[in-house]
Order: C-alpha cells, then structure tokens, then sequence
C-alpha cells in the first residue's frame, strides 16, 4: 500500500501547486516537502502523475510556483552533494528532485520567455537558507549550480560509486568536497585499470543522473536549425569546462562504460529475458551524453578571430588518448557492439541485440575526427573491417527504410571519412569469409567486392530520399579503386550495370548534375586499369561484353532534337533502365528482405545535406605516396550545390522494385527551372575520360574475339585465363595521378549532425518520453 499512498499524496501537491493562483513562499517547506521528501516515484511514475497540460498551465498562470519548484528541487541536489546522501531517505529525495526537474525543463525550454531562467541567479526573496548555493563572488546561476551538483553526485560514495571506506557507515561518509574522482571512475579502460564491483543500485542511480544531464543539454532541440556553428550551447559548454572538477573522470567513465560492455555477458542463451540488464541503459545514457558533449570544440579561432567560447575538455581529452592499448580497447569494444545486432544463433532471438547502434556510429565518427592518430590505429590493421562489416549491414537493411535516412547519411559519411586514407583501400582486398547474412547476391571474393555489391544494391533498390548519396557512395568507390586487386565477377558486373544504367540518354540529360555519376565510375574503372591491370581479369573482361555502353557514351549527341527526343522517350516509358545485366542471383542464406518503414513509425526531419564538392577536398597521390592538395577551381554553377538533399519532406509513394527505380533514376528532372542545352552536353562530354577504356578495347576486343574464333570457345573461363596473362604495358596512355576526395567538415556537415543526433536521442527515449509532444524546433516529428 506505500507506493500506492504515496503516489496518491505526490499527486495531491501537484494538483495543489496547479490550483494554487498564490505564489506558495519558498521557505513553506511543508508544501515543497510533498514533491520530494515523503514520497517514493519512479521516473515513469512522475511522467504518468504530472501530465503536460498541467506544467505548461503552471508555467502560464502561476510562474512564481514553477520557478520555486524549479530552484527548490535543485536546492535539493545541491545540499545531496554537499552532504553524500548519508542515508537513505536523502538518495530517495534526491532521486525524487532528479526526476520531477527531467519531467518539467522540455517545458522551460520550450517557451522562449523561461529560457534565461536558469541562467539567472535566484532572486533574494525565495533564498532563506540556501547560501550552499552561493559562490565566494555571490550567486551562482541556477543551471550551474544544476550541473555542478549533478557532477557531484556522480561520484558519491555509497550512492553511485562503490566506496572506498571501511569500517561503521556512521564512520564512512566521505567529504564530497576533497574526494578525488578519478580513483571512483566507474570501469576499467582508458587510463584506468581497476574494475570496480558490479552494482545495479549504482548503475541505476547513475542512469537517473545521467537522463537529467541530457535533458539539461537538450536545450538544443528547442531552437531553430542555424549554420552559425558558433552558437554554442551553454549547458554544455559549462559542463565541459575548467568549472566542473569532475570533467576528467567523469569523461572517462562514460567513455569505459560504453567501450567495455558486453551485452552477451557469459553467453547463457536468453540470459537478458532472465535477468534484467541495468548495464545497458547505462550504456545509452552514457554513448548520448558523450555525443552531445563532443558536438563543440569550443576554444577554436574563428576566421583568426577570437575564441568561440572555453575551452570543450571532453573534446580535448578525446584528442589526446595516445596509447595504443586505449585504441585497442575502444576499438575492439565499438566493433563488439556494433557486430553484436549481427549475431547469428541457432536459437531465435536467444542473444540481447542492442539498440544504440546510431549513438555508436556518431561516437566512432567523432573519435576519428577529432583524435587523427585514433584514425591511423584503426585503419593499419584489418580490424577496420569490423567497424566496416556491420555499418554495409546496416547500410543495406535501413536502404528502403525511410525512417532510418540518417542511418544512410552517417554510414555513408564514415565510410567517406576512411576512404579518404590509402590504407583503408589496402585493407578491402582482404578476403571475405564471415558472411553475415545480407539481402544481397552470394558471392565469392573479398571486402571490396562486398562494399561494391552493397553500394549497387542500395543504389539500384534503395528508396528514392537516397539520391542525393549515389554522389558520395561512388566518391568511396572512386578513392578506394587504385588499391582494389582483384574484383569478383559479381562486383566487376554491377558496377558495369550502374554505368549502363546512369549513362542512358534520358538519365544524362534528366538534370544537370547526373553526368557527374558516370565521371566517377569511369575515373573508378580507370584506376584499377592503369594501377590494378594485374589480377582484375573479371573487370577487365566485364568492360569488354559491355563495350557497347562506352563507344555510345563516346558518340553521344548533343543536338537539340536528340536531346528532346531522349527526353520524351523517358516520359512516354520511364522504366527503360535494363535490369538484364543485374539479375539477381539467390540472396545469401538466413537474410531478410530489406523493408520500409512500418506504418505509423515516426521520423525526425534532417536539415539539407551540402554536395558532394562542398562535402570534400581533392588531393593528389604523389609518387612517395604522400597527399598534396589540388587548389580548387571553380566548377560551373549546378542547381546541384544548393539543393543536394532535402531529406526531411514525407514521402508517401508505393514502394514496389520497379515503380522504385524508374523513380530513383528519373527524379532527378524534377528541377523544372532547368533544361538541357547543346552546349552544356558538349561542356562535359569533351571531358568524359574515355581514353584509357578505348585503348584497352581497341588493343584486347579483336585478340579475343581471335582467340574465340580460333579456339571455338565459348568458355568464359579460357578467355579469362588470356586475359589473366594479358599485359598492356607501354599500350595505355601514360597513368594520370591519382586523385583522392577526402571528407571536410564544415558549417553544413556540423549543422547535419546536430540535427541528426538529438533526432536520434528524441527517438530513442521513450521510456520515459522526455521530449514527446513538446514544441521542439530543431527537427521536425513524421509519422509515417
């Protein structure tokens, strides 16, 4: 009956405070006392209990009370910190203040005219008694007081850490104040080697903690998108400085946390349908934390100017991990996580699968961007390729989702991050052997062919909001292509059926920027012929069955009335792609059809994603091997560089495979305002690099047509074996440089993301839905 009870008197002082139209003094403790000392709830129990209508009627008729709450409960905090929540009536109240502050600050945030409120100090009247909350130089401001507060009780023995003391517990309190946190940090890992005991009282009071932070960070979500990346936001900005004592520990405890979790545990089948696991929203909490603190760098010059605000020390502590044993084991535990949905049993559903594998990516992308030594660790081995394995799984099970977009956007932009990097190339041709169940062809070969087979598929059967990708997904295909030793039969054929299919006449002449598709496949096929020659048979003999494409790409016209008729030609039959060439073989065994979204699954919005030339900088390869910036020239404006990727409008079409791809390949003439001209075909189809391919065909067509007719063969494996030992050595033009895009951040990408994470984060927590049906402005909210 207790927990029912006091339920029942939590519920009675809200409704007393939502009546109330007199400001109730802060010094009533007997009233405030209500909310925090007498009862025992839930976070779920506060959601239920103190419904949204009745905060924001608070908040409009009786903004006095709201505030007194507000401060009141964060006064609680303050002395919980100050004394280490000796007993337990006092971690019960400060729990109780931690949950009524996550419920009521959506509600602050949303109304502009309380934004400042916490960035105020306490006015004089309500603060009887509450000097605890003063600094030598008069009043803090109440978020501060907040953060510091909650960085405190983070590391409280007893409470949530394990303590060192020994003996009575009347003996064992520890003076918060001289503690030193970093003997308390919550995992072994990262510059720190003792694992502290598992205990599930801690790591949910910790989660408590934790989902308050967020929510104090989350003041992002409630203002417009901007691409002034100098907006810095203040909860995290002050988090993250020199203020708070803990920033150190605290950082390396969540970052140990997340990267020494094991979601199998001991591996006892349907373990996590026994047990529940208080780790893992642990985990959640902490990999969000850490991707919404590293989003400033702070203490950066601006244009030579000034620096945009202190300086971010998780962001500096994440740059100067140095040790190769702190690599490993952040990379063998993202790797571990990211593989652990992949995980096949003969069991069904007898392993935990985790959720947060979108969290993970922005984490994995953060670390490499900003720690660049990190970035070399990852890419010297061949443990690149268990990062690289389960973001093509992802990439190809979300590629008809449109929910799952953003998933789409960060796998693709990692990808473009590594392949940016030689070794990245050199590491794909290793073999493919683990075979993770993939909607995709059976196919014997290597990473590469598997990255290849990937990209073709979401391309050609992937939903049309992904156009705006075939940019970046054949950029990947481009830098990694000098290093590519041997592709499959399969991969060397479907990137010959992208050619085929984006080189149409009506595909060309669709939109202004479409030729750039084929510039990029046919710079891919010429690497790997003047560098790769050796050991790429299949390709070299897929390009000569499909020869036909490159002589009618040679003879393209460009006169009026082929382009109208090329035109009208798409408008009578649109579906004109020839899937001939990609019939698709049997999928490998145990995959699932990629699927769209269920009906009524809801989807954030994201804000345009800038093109491809903004999105990258062009470096030449110099013969020892090191990169050397080609200046940028300025490229003829296209509608392309504004309007890349609008990918938050709904979309609302069927989905059947052919209705897809005749819409994927014609969406693109949408843009009414432009038409195509004769010159404009002849302004680029003189650069087509056509030379290379036409002097392979020119020198190897008529020896194997010779050898077929000599030989009477038919036998696709003989020709294979001529031109296996075929050389074109001293018969191709000299080997033009090599030429690699590597990713660059700027104001777009930083703008990308912000909106794509705190999408994610809304999403993510439901249980409590902290931010639902609030007025969030960063994003949009889709049901589907």
């Amino acid at each position: 009956m207790g927990s029912t009870d006091s339920k029942l008197n939590f519920r009675k002082a809200v409704i007393q405070l939502t009546t109330k139209t007199q400001p109730v003094e802060a010094t009533d403790d007997a009233f405030w006392d209500q909310f925090w000392a007498d009862t025992s709830t839930t976070i779920q129990d506060v959601f239920a209990l103190v419904p949204a209508a009745e905060i924001r009627a608070v908040r409009e008729e009786s903004p006095s009370n709201l505030a007194t709450l507000c401060y009141k409960a964060v006064e609680k905090l303050v002395q919980g910190a100050e004394s280490g929540c000796p007993t337990e009536r006092e971690k019960q109240v400060v729990l109780n203040c931690t949950h009524i502050l996550t419920r009521i600050l959506p509600y602050i945030f949303e109304d502009q005219d309380w934004r400042g409120f916490f960035w105020s100090t306490v006015p004089g009247a309500g603060r009887a008694g509450v000097n605890e909350m003063d600094d030598d130089d008069g009043a803090r401001p109440l978020a501060e007081s907040l953060l510091l507060a909650i960085a405190d009780l983070l590391f409280c023995p007893d409470f949530t850490v394990h303590s060192h003391k020994r003996g009575p517990v009347s003996d064992s309190v520890e003076d918060m104040q001289s503690i030193d946190s970093c003997e308390y940090i919550w995992e072994a890992g990262v510059g720190f080697a003792q694992s502290p005991p598992l205990n599930y009282i801690h790591d949910l009071n910790r989660t408590e903690l934790l989902r308050l932070l967020l929510t104090c960070f989350s003041e992002a979500m409630y203002l417009p998108p901007s691409s002034d990346n100098n907006v810095l936001n203040p909860w995290v900005t002050f988090f993250c400085s020199t203020e708070n004592r803990h920033a150190l520990p605290l950082f390396t405890s969540l970052l140990n946390v997340v990267c020494a979790y094991d979601p199998v545990g001991y591996g006892i089948p349907y373990n996590h349908l026994l047990f529940a696991d208080y780790r893992e929203q642990l985990v959640e909490q902490a990999v969000q934390i850490l991707i919404v603190a590293l989003e400033h760098e702070g203490g950066l010059t601006v244009d030579g100017c000034s620096p945009t605000g202190p300086e971010n020390l998780f962001v500096n502590y994440l740059s100067r991990i140095h040790r190769e044993e702190d690599y490993d084991f952040v990379l063998k535990g993202l790797a571990r996580l990211l593989t652990n949905p992949l995980t096949q049993t003969y069991l069904p559903n007898s392993t935990k699968k985790i959720q947060f594998h979108q969290e993970l990516l922005v984490l994995f992308w953060k670390l490499c961007d900003f720690n660049k030594k990190f970035l070399f660790f990852v890419l010297k081995s061949s443990d690149v390729l268990d990062i690289l394995v389960p973001i093509l799984f992802y990439l190809n099970d979300a590629r008809a989702d449109q929910s799952r977009v953003g998933l789409m956007h960060i796998g693709v932009f990692i990808l473009l991050l590594l392949s940016g990097e030689r070794n990245f190339g050199v590491r794909l041709n290793k073999p493919y052997s683990i075979h993770v169940p993939m909607d995709i062809p059976v196919f014997t070969g290597t990473h590469a062919d598997l990255l290849i087979v990937v990209f073709h598929k979401i391309i050609t059967s992937g939903h049309q909001r992904l156009q705006p990708l075939f940019d970046c997904l054949l950029t990947i295909v481009v830098n990694v292509s000098p290093y590519l030793k041997s592709l499959s039969m399969v991969a060397a054929n479907k990137l010959l059926h992208l050619l085929e299919a984006f080189s149409t006449n009506w595909f060309l002449f669709s939109a202004a920027q479409n030729h750039h598709l084929v510039f990029f496949l046919l710079e891919a096929f010429n690497n790997i012929i003047q560098y790769q020659f050796d050991g790429n048979c299949n390709l070299v003999y897929a390009i000569i069955r499909k020869r036909n494409v490159f002589h009618q790409l040679a003879n393209l016209p460009s006169d009026p009335a082929s382009i109208q008729k090329a035109l009208q030609r798409k408008r009578k039959s649109p579906d004109v792609i020839s899937r001939t060439s990609s019939q698709e073989t049997v999928s490998m065994e145990g995959s699932h059809p990629a699927v769209p979204a269920e009906p009524g699954t809801l989807k954030a919005s994201l804000v345009a994603m800038p093109g491809i030339d903004k999105l990258t900088e062009k470096s030449q390869v110099s013969e020892d091997g090191t990169m050397v910036s080609v200046p940028k020239t300025d490229a003829p404006h296209t509608p392309h560089s504004d309007q890349s990727a609008i990918a938050g409008t709904s979309d609302t079409e069927s989905n059947s495979g052919r209705d897809n791809e005749r819409r994927r390949l014609s969406s693109a003439s949408s843009t009414s305002y432009w038409s195509p001209t004769p010159d404009w075909v002849l302004s680029w189809k003189c650069k087509l690099p056509l030379q290379t391919i036409m002097r392979l065909l020119q020198v190897l067509v008529p020896q194997v047509e010779k050898i077929c007719i000599d030989k009477g063969l038919t036998d696709e494996s003989e020709i294979l074996k001529f031109l296996q030992h075929g050389t074109l050595v001293g018969l191709l033009p000299v080997p033009h440089p090599i030429l690699i895009r590597k990713y660059q951040a700027n104001a777009g990408t930083a703008m990308w993301f912000r909106t794509y994470m705190w999408g994610v984060v809304y999403l993510r927590n439901v249980d409590p839905p902290i931010w639902y049906d609030t007025d969030v402005r960063l994003f949009e909210i889709q049901r589907m």
